[in-house]
């Protein structure tokens, strides 16, 4: 018997929400929050963006990558970095035990959200418009998405609630509990 995937892991582009709405949906549902960003600058002890202007943007996603890969929690929503998906096995890995979520905004609500994407340690090309990057981006997040929340009209809570009603979907939670594989 498969066992029921016991994590949420958010996926989607910098500014969507990720952080926000993943510690408003532990809370809602009793679970861990893990925020991979944080992760990665805890072992490397530097900001995302110094290693992208110190090493570049592919040292980045390759220190992503090895977070991930290694990352073992249950019972958890994890917000990943934006770049997350360029990596197929740490999907695969977090797709493992996760439902994955992808939160879609459109580029003019980003763009409202977050004033300045020069400090916030993105792994692009040099070279690649952040137009550019949410169109490459977004094949990736679709590609890899269980559920897509569309969150430009919704607060967090609203956001909550949809992917709390959407991962139910998927994956009933057994008579007497609002949530699947909670112990």
């Amino acid at each position: 018997m498969q066992q029921t995937p016991s994590n949420i892991v958010l996926i989607g582009m910098p500014g969507a929400g990720k952080s926000t709405v993943g510690v408003i949906l532990a809370k809602e549902t009793g679970r861990e929050f893990v925020d991979t960003d944080l992760l990665i600058q805890t072992a490397c002890g530097r900001m995302l963006q110094d290693i992208v202007d110190t090493d570049g943007y592919l040292v980045l996603r390759e220190i992503e990558e090895e977070i991930l890969r290694g990352l073992s929690v249950e019972q958890s929503v994890v917000a990943t970095g934006g770049s997350a998906v360029y990596s197929e096995p740490a999907m695969a890995h977090l797709a493992n035990n996760g439902t994955i979520v992808f939160l879609e905004v459109e580029l003019a609500t980003l763009e409202r959200r977050v004033k300045d994407y020069s400090t916030r340690g993105l792994a692009k090309r040099p070279d690649q418009s952040f137009d550019d990057l949410f169109v490459e981006r977004g094949a990736l997040y679709r590609r890899y998405a269980q559920v897509t929340i569309r969150c430009d009209e919704l607060t967090m809570e609203e956001v909550c609630e949809r992917i709390i009603a959407a991962v139910c979907a998927i994956n009933p939670s057994p008579p007497g509990r609002r949530w699947p594989a909670l112990t």
